[in-house]
């Protein structure tokens, strides 16, 4: 693991007293279009700097209503796909076996599975909220199982029928509509519907997991599948609070590939995005 001091949201809590462990997997190794998520955890780190820790969009403070340590990246690079998975899922059951939420940034999107492979074996009810513009749902992607364009499909393996609810889909092959139609609570094109989320799941354990393609190409085009019909930074706050009193056990946020928006625009919509979600998840934990 890379060594990091004074980053993304630390603020010098110990590993003991954090609720939240953030960590960063850096790789790109199935991006089957532009690369460079594999500089998304470390830019993200390098933008938080200039980051406000108070939200006013949830009225709630990084530094104080928080107790979340960002323990750095993992070191994936020169491994195999196989490699990766395994070293990713070792780490999150370490976090989860020490009864913390994990927080992950990465990366490209194949990197959710691991994570969310450990957290199941933990939480058997486990329901999935997946903001995308893709539903990655294909069985197979240039005829490997596992690729970003996969790893959803490869949860629906793992997890109970009917537990992914999916939100912003605006891509994806005939196929895979109608896989989701009958295996998949898939919303398209926008994040209106949820606002059903408490009542559809309750108080049953929940991963979210957020590509970032979800928003539009026009305020995002930092990121490897760019799908313009997308939502707005605004749209993208709003349907967040929509996850406020749920049973968050996990998160992860993906898919920025910075090399690909010199501005530095996508990279701070990312940081926020981040933020919201770590301040949802303690929030969520007082209720």
């Amino acid at each position: 693991m890379k060594n990091v001091n004074n980053t993304f949201m630390s603020f010098d809590k110990s590993y003991h007293e954090a609720e939240i462990v953030y960590f960063g997997c850096p790789f790109d190794g199935t991006a089957s279009y532009k690369k460079g998520s594999v500089q998304g955890p470390e830019e993200i780190r390098e933008a938080s700097y200039g980051l406000e820790n108070y939200s006013p969009y949830l009225d709630l403070d990084l530094e104080k209503d928080t107790k979340i340590i960002d323990v750095g990246d993992l070191n994936l690079q020169m491994k195999s796909v196989e490699e990766v998975l395994k070293e990713i899922k070792d780490f999150s059951k370490r976090i989860l076996a020490d009864n913390k939420i994990p927080l992950m940034v990465g990366g490209e999107h194949l990197v959710t599975l691991p994570v969310v492979e450990s957290v199941y074996e933990k939480y058997k009810e486990l329901h999935i909220i997946h903001l995308d513009a893709h539903m990655d749902l294909r069985n197979e992607y240039e005829g490997e199982r596992l690729s970003h364009a996969t790893v959803m499909r490869r949860i629906n393996d793992i997890i109970k029928p009917g537990r992914i609810h999916q939100f912003g889909i605006r891509s994806g092959t005939k196929e895979e509509f109608l896989f989701a139609g009958k295996h998949c609570n898939s919303n398209h094109f926008d994040l209106e519907k949820m606002t059903n989320l408490i009542e559809d799941i309750g108080n049953n354990p929940v991963y979210v997991t957020i590509d970032l393609d979800v928003l539009d190409p026009s305020i995002f085009p930092g990121t490897g599948t760019q799908e313009p019909g997308g939502i707005t930074f605004k749209e993208m706050i709003e349907g967040l609070k929509n996850l406020r009193g749920l049973n968050i056990i996990g998160a992860d946020i993906v898919e920025l590939a910075p090399n690909l928006d010199a501005s530095g625009i996508s990279t701070a919509c990312a940081c926020k995005v981040v933020r919201e979600i770590a301040l949802i998840i303690s929030d969520n934990k007082r209720w």
